[in-house]
């Protein structure tokens, strides 16, 4: 399943500068992940200073 990220994100793009497939971008007020390219490889979870991002 997918990762999403939960209203937690403070929106440092960390989690986007780590997607190798750059499935992540920015949001209205946080960074979202499209869920059709993600490909699960947690590289955005590892990244996050607050934990934003989950799987789905």
């Amino acid at each position: 399943m997918a990762y999403v990220i939960s209203n937690e994100c403070i929106a440092c793009g960390a989690c986007a500068a780590e997607c190798p497939i750059e499935a992540i971008a920015e949001g209205d007020g946080k960074y979202e992940i499209n869920a059709d390219t993600c490909i699960e490889c947690g590289n955005c979870a590892n990244v996050c200073p607050v934990g934003a991002p989950a799987e789905g």
